[in-house]
Order: C-alpha cells, then sequence, then structure tokens
C-alpha cells in the first residue's frame, strides 16, 4: 500500500508541474481561464487529499476517486498543448473530472451511491462526456472553442464546426442540468437529515453545494457568451478546491474524536460511575438519539434498562444498531443514528472501554426485566383466582343451589299432602325444610364472599355497603366514588376491604371499623381501620400474619400496600391501586 502511494504522489507532483506549466503558457487571448494558481490549487486539493482519505480509509472508495478526479482535471489541460497527440486526449478527457465531483459529492461519507437516481445522475455526467468526443469528430479550433495556438485534432472525420458547437453546448445544458438536480438532492437530504448526520455532512454538503452552484453559473454563462468573463470560473475553482479538504477535514475529526473515549475510560473508571451510562456514551459517540439495550438470555432477547423487551432494527429502519460481547457472550445492543455506521473505529472502541460498565448495566437490567416478569405473573395468577373463584359461584348458584331450591320445594309439596293421621311425619318434614333453608342462605352467602354478584351488577360502592352489613362488628363506610372502574380494579378493591375487615373481625378485638374510598382519577385508595390491639405486620406469626396474601393481591396490579399498626393503638390497612 505505501508503495502504491508514493508511485502516485510521485505521478501528481509530475502531473502538477507538467499542468501548470501548461496552464502558464496557454494563450493570452482566452479571458475566462482562472490563471495557473487557481489550476493548481484544484488539481493538487484533490489529489493530495484523496491520497490522504485513502491512506486513512482504505475501506472507503472516496480516497481514491478523489485522487483519480485530480489526475483527470491535470489531464484535461493537455488541451492547451500544441503538440497534437496531447492536444487529442486532452481535449477528449477535459471535462472527465466532472463526472468524478458528482460522484464524489453523492456519496459523501460512504463513498458508495445511495439510490437509482445517485447512478442515473453519474451515468448521465459519464454519457455527457461522450458529447466531447463525438465533437471531436467535426470540429478543429474554434469548433473546439479553442481561442488560441491549438494543437491539431488528430480524429477529425469531418469539418463541421456549426455541428461541433451544438454537440459543446448540448453537453453544456446536460452538466447544468445534473449540477442543479444535484444541487437539489443534496439539499434534500440535508433537510431529513438527522442531527447527528447534518454535523457529519456539514462543511462537505456547504463546500459540495456552492461548487455545484458556481459550476452550473459557469457554464450558463459560457453558452450565453462569457459577459461575466472570468470571475465564474474562479469561483468555481476555489469552491471546487474546498470540497477535497472538507472531506479529509471530517475523516481527520472522526479520528480525533477516538481522543474522547480517553475520557471516557477516565470516567468509567474513576470513584464514581456516571449516573446515567446512555447519556456518559452518547455524549461521546455525538449521538444525543443513542439508546442502550441489554442481553436477557433466560429469554434470549434484548431489553432496556427498566426491563421491557427491545428488537434488533432491520436493515429498513432509520435506526441502526451495534452489539457488543465479552468472551463471544452477548452483553449490551448501541441503537444509534446511521451517520455512526461510517465512524466504526469510534464506535468499536466506546464499546470496548465501556465493556465492564455495559456488563453491571446488563446485570441490572435482568434483574429488572425478572421483577417486571415477576410482576406480570401475579397478575397472571390473581387474574386466573378470579376467574376460578367466578367459575365456582357460577356452579353453585346454577348448580347446587337450584337443587337445593328444588328439594325444598319438594318438601314442601310433601308436606302439604300429609294426611291428618300422618302427624308424626309433619315435625320431621318442618325440621328439614329449616335445616334446608338455613343451607340456602349460608350457601348464597357462600357464593357472594367467593365473588359478589352486587359488585359485577351495581360496582364497588354497593358491594361494599353489603359487606359493611353483613361485617361482625359495626363498619362505618365513607365512599368518594361516583364512577365504574375496571373489573380488576373493583375485585381487588373489594376483596382487599373483605379479608382486611374478617382479619379485623377475628384479630383486632376491638369494637368497630371503619372503611374510606376515595378515587383521585388515577388511584383508587382504600383504607381499612379499627381500633383494636394493633401489632399486626405482614409476614409475621401474629395476628396480621394473613396480610401477605392481601399484599400480593394489590401489588399484582402495580398497586401499593402499607400497614400501620402501633401495638394498643389499632391497625390501618391502605391499598393504593392504579386505574389506567
Amino acid at each position: 500500500m505505501r508503495a502504491k502511494l508514493f508511485l502516485l504522489v510521485a505521478a501528481a507532483v509530475g502531473a502538477a508541474a507538467g499542468a501548470t506549466w501548461l496552464a502558464a503558457h496557454a494563450g493570452a487571448d482566452r479571458p475566462t481561464e482562472p490563471g495557473p494558481y487557481l489550476t493548481l490549487l484544484v488539481g493538487v486539493s484533490l489529489i493530495g487529499c484523496g491520497l490522504t482519505s485513502w491512506r486513512a480509509r482504505p475501506d472507503n472508495k472516496l480516497g481514491p476517486m478523489m485522487a483519480l478526479t485530480g489526475f483527470a482535471w491535470f489531464a484535461g489541460l493537455l488541451s492547451e498543448a500544441t503538440s497534437a497527440p496531447l492536444y487529442t486526449v486532452g481535449v477528449a478527457v477535459e471535462y472527465v473530472f466532472v463526472a468524478g465531483f458528482v460522484y464524489i459529492i453523492l456519496s459523501f461519507p460512504s463513498g458508495e451511491l445511495r439510490g437509482t437516481l445517485d447512478r442515473t445522475l453519474v451515468a448521465v455526467a459519464v454519457g455527457a462526456l461522450g458529447l466531447q468526443v463525438l465533437a471531436m469528430l467535426f470540429g478543429s479550433g474554434k469548433g473546439l472553442r479553442c481561442g488560441g495556438d491549438c494543437g491539431h485534432n488528430l480524429i477529425q472525420v469531418v469539418h463541421d464546426n456549426g455541428l461541433a458547437l451544438a454537440l459543446l453546448g448540448l453537453e453544456r445544458v446536460i452538466a447544468a442540468a445534473i449540477t442543479l438536480i444535484a444541487l437539489v438532492v443534496l439539499s434534500a437530504r440535508w433537510l431529513r437529515a438527522s442531527a447527528a448526520q447534518r454535523r457529519e455532512v456539514t462543511w462537505v454538503l456547504l463546500a459540495g453545494n456552492a461548487t455545484l452552484l458556481a459550476l452550473a453559473v459557469t457554464v450558463l454563462d459560457d453558452l450565453i457568451g462569457n459577459p461575466l468573463d472570468a470571475t465564474p470560473a474562479k469561483v468555481w475553482f476555489c469552491t471546487l478546491a474546498l470540497v477535497p479538504i472538507a472531506i479529509v477535514a471530517t475523516f481527520v475529526r472522526r479520528r480525533l474524536a477516538r481522543g474522547s473515549v480517553a475520557g471516557l475510560v477516565v470516567q468509567l473508571g474513576g470513584p464514581t460511575a456516571p449516573a446515567d451510562l446512555r447519556a456518559a456514551l452518547a455524549r461521546t459517540l455525538g449521538d444525543p438519539s443513542l439508546e442502550l439495550a441489554y442481553w436477557f438470555p433466560a429469554e434470549a432477547r434484548y431489553v432496556t434498562g427498566d426491563g421491557r423487551p427491545v428488537g434488533v432494527p432491520d436493515a429498513d429502519s432509520s435506526r441502526r444498531s451495534t452489539l457488543v460481547e465479552r468472551d463471544g457472550t452477548p452483553i449490551a445492543m448501541l441503537l444509534h443514528d446511521p451517520a455512526l455506521e461510517h465512524n466504526a473505529g469510534l464506535v468499536q472502541s466506546v464499546c470496548a472501554a465501556a465493556g465492564l460498565a455495559l456488563e453491571n448495566e446488563r446485570l441490572q437490567a435482568e434483574l429488572r426485566a425478572r421483577l417486571v416478569e415477576l410482576g406480570a405473573s401475579r397478575g397472571r395468577l390473581v387474574e386466573a383466582t378470579d376467574a376460578e373463584r367466578r367459575r365456582i359461584e357460577r356452579n353453585l348458584h346454577d348448580g347446587t343451589q337450584q337443587r337445593l331450591v328444588s328439594i325444598a320445594m319438594s318438601l314442601g309439596l310433601l308436606e302439604s299432602k300429609l294426611a291428618p293421621g300422618q302427624g308424626d311425619a309433619a315435625p320431621i318434614v318442618r325440621e328439614a325444610r329449616t335445616a334446608l333453608a338455613l343451607a340456602l342462605e349460608e350457601l348464597r352467602e357462600l357464593t357472594q364472599g367467593i365473588h359478589p354478584t352486587l359488585l359485577v351488577e351495581r360496582g364497588l360502592p354497593v358491594a361494599l355497603e353489603e359487606l359493611c352489613r353483613r361485617a361482625g362488628l359495626p363498619a362505618h363506610l365513607e365512599v368518594d366514588l361516583d364512577v365504574r372502574l375496571p373489573d380488576q380494579v373493583e375485585t381487588a378493591a373489594y376483596y382487599f376491604a373483605s379479608e382486611a375487615m374478617s382479619n379485623a373481625v377475628k384479630h383486632s378485638h376491638g369494637n368497630e371499623i371503619g372503611v374510606d374510598v376515595s378515587f383521585d382519577g388515577h388511584v383508587l385508595t382504600v383504607e381499612i381501620t379499627d381500633d383494636g390491639i394493633g401489632g399486626a405486620a405482614i409476614g409475621g406469626a401474629g395476628p396480621g400474619s394473613g396480610l401477605r396474601g392481601l399484599a400480593d393481591r394489590v401489588e399484582a396490579l402495580g398497586g401499593r400496600f402499607t400497614v400501620s399498626s402501633p401495638p394498643g393503638r389499632g391497625t390501618r390497612l391502605t391499598a393504593q391501586i392504579p386505574c389506567a
């Protein structure tokens, strides 16, 4: 690679020297020529910056393309030669550099043309060069727009300078159209680009658009007879020389950006780790939109820091991903702007520097994901329990209870048909009917406890009123709720109140119970109090040891359960259930 670059540099020096000599000895009656110094500046800028970029990024086509465009630029200056062979070659390749320049601008920063429109513009630019060769078949001297001491055109077949000028005019019209379309394309890309992409291409885009605009003005001025003399061409040469410099500056800035990795290493290895790892990585990479996802091996997927699943973006997505591994094991995934694809070295350096911190974050994310899954499983368990309650209640009501009612009716019919002489049987039947009525009442209370019909049909306030009426201690109800809430919320609140009141009756040794229900539009709060002996605790062995089930029911819905039970001062149980 070094040997090739050395040869190219030597060739560039020779080309620059020869081109400078030709430009310096050009005909004095060509007022639109910018002069030898600007001519040399453009060629040296293209070749020098091209070789520099090629050495820094050998995988990117922009470097060699800039160098080739610079050689094409110098080759076009052979049209100033008086030697017939050199003159003929020079005129034939005089505008080859335009196609190279269009390719450079449209393919930056990847070095690859992005789509059909880009490839079409470059193809049309290359095809338009054929008009130059076609014009050489008919013209010479002024027919090829040569106003000085021109060489002899070796490939002229028919002398028709008018036709040759018409073909050259068509070539310039096509060149002006291509430059204007390319200008629109680049401006549209700028408007659609993200902040990171704009930062990446800003200076190249500005220089490229200025060059395209100056080229279009130069061509149009040439078509109408050069009323502006050499001014448009001088501006065009200056802006053209800036494009490769801007490209190299962008590549250099990328390399310098890797120096920020050292600061990241110091920050991550310091006594206090950064509070926000994502923000630290985003600053180092220069991508505010950066997102982090962590590998969750239990489910073989990536999750966010709070445990939510994240998919790997596909090729058509507006985001790109970089995977981070340690010893072949996935750790994390960086979701970033596509602009960072062109600075893979920086991304890989950042991933290597932050590997340990990402591993720690991954473990925390895995824990949070497990907690999310635990909460979901608790919710499913409560939902399944409620569904089973409804099934049992329905079966008791529609099956056992109906059969007992039928038996009671049969006993009543039997009692009415007993003959007066069968007085010994009547008390037995009446006793059976009384026992059956008691069993039915107990069954109704049981079914109400399993899944109260009032809760489903008339809502939580009415169901709580009935619950307080049947409580074993005097119960006082305060309700501030005038809307129906989701079924699972009302069910959880009802059973919370039911079990809390049952605990108070059994264990508090108090005289009364208070039930307070309120809703602020987002959270339902249920508070059960008693004036008993207190001392209840979640998971304890004494009074209140059954509170774990209450906590599970409330927390399964993302709610909060609290207990206040100082000895001798009663107990307060509070459930706050979100209703989103």
